[in-house]
């Protein structure tokens, strides 16, 4: 279905004030925005406007109750020009997933990937092409009820913005395993994209940063013993040549989408690979017998993350140099490949956008 989308532009670009030499993650944006309300039981008032602040309600919903979910799409372009993104459409999904358990409204697959289309059609030029930059696609949906009351909102805004990023990590990272903090519990939210999932972890991520770890590497809520996922990332880790992740099962990870696309390539390349729960003990006793042989994130942000060394307690495991890891580089090359169009996509990951004329 083709929806209707009015679209006001920005008199002049601010493209020329964008420093991308020095980009960052997520600190410059593009001249435009996409906005859809919710109210009266549909999604209505399509449009894309100037990228600006927005006007809310002290007593907005979202606020006050947590009503809020996102997602996150990285876009470049081909060899030919095309503007391609990576599996858009498994966000999509993902994103009603989210809303189903958060109590709000779905949004039409479709309607999401044409607000993505034409954000990214509309602000084509602002598309990175330095090598390891990208444009980074934030949809994300919140409550906009203005009343206080703990309730289902009946009214929600969907948007979708755009920023030119460079890469999120730029070296290998260390993470550190919490036996103090929780992060999900079975029958919680931990599968979906809600903010308070991250909320929640900023205090405790502070912390081991003071202990010089990047990243937190959560551990399950009743045991404390077996890992979840990485603050922006799912995990992985090689033992003995074989590939162990966290499995779906509990509902306590976030069903990434790099995480999907890298258990497809392991099976193709018939390497040993079991989704299950993996203790941290295991990982102490494969690294004190040598077998631990690589670890690894996997996310939008990062597409691989190479993991030097893993905390837990008193305890500092070192892993082997990156450039001596079989696996994780063969992914990174793989993905990062088909990302930039320079590999075959002979899975259908790749989106291309279709240009239309935008008036």
């Amino acid at each position: 279905m083709k929806y209707s989308v009015s679209v006001s532009k920005v008199t002049k670009s601010n493209l020329s004030k964008a420093d991308y030499s020095n980009l960052g993650f997520g600190k410059v944006f593009t001249d435009h925005m996409f906005i859809a309300d919710y109210y009266d039981g549909k999604w209505q008032d399509l449009r894309i406007v100037p990228f600006g602040h927005i006007e809310m309600h002290p007593a907005m919903s979202s606020i006050h109750y947590g009503q809020s979910i996102f997602e996150g799409i990285k876009a470049r372009k081909d060899n030919e020009g095309n503007i391609i993104a990576f599996r858009p459409d498994m966000n999509a999904k993902r994103l009603n997933v989210s809303a189903t358990r958060m109590a709000m409204p779905t949004v039409p697959e479709d309607l999401f990937m044409q607000a993505v289309d034409m954000m990214l059609q509309i602000d084509e030029a602002w598309i990175p092409t330095d090598e390891g930059k990208s444009m980074y696609i934030r949809p994300f949906m919140f409550a906009t009820d203005e009343v206080i009351g703990m309730k289902r909102s009946a009214n929600y805004r969907f948007m979708v913005f755009l920023s030119p990023v460079a890469s999120y990590y730029n070296a290998p990272i260390k993470v550190y395993a919490s036996s103090q903090y929780v992060r999900a519990f079975p029958g919680g939210t931990g599968f979906a994209k809600t903010s308070g999932n991250y909320a929640r972890t900023i205090a405790p991520a502070e912390e081991i940063h003071e202990k010089g770890f990047g990243q937190i590497l959560w551990l399950d809520g009743i045991e404390k013993k077996y890992l979840q996922e990485i603050g922006t990332m799912n995990i992985f880790v090689v033992i003995n040549g074989k590939v162990l992740t966290p499995s779906l099962n509990e509902g306590t990870i976030l069903p990434g989408v790099t995480r999907d696309s890298v258990l497809h390539l392991l099976k193709e390349w018939n390497i040993p690979t079991e989704e299950r729960r993996v203790s941290i003990d295991e990982i102490i006793e494969a690294h004190n017998n040598g077998t631990l042989e690589d670890a690894f994130g996997a996310g939008t942000a990062a597409t691989i993350s190479p993991i030097k060394a893993i905390g837990y307690k008193d305890l500092e495991m070192i892993l082997p140099a990156f450039e001596n890891r079989t696996i994780s580089n063969r992914l990174q090359e793989e993905l990062t490949g088909i990302k930039d169009g320079k590999i075959e996509d002979i899975h259908n990951w790749i989106h291309k956008v279709v240009i239309e004329k935008v008036v």
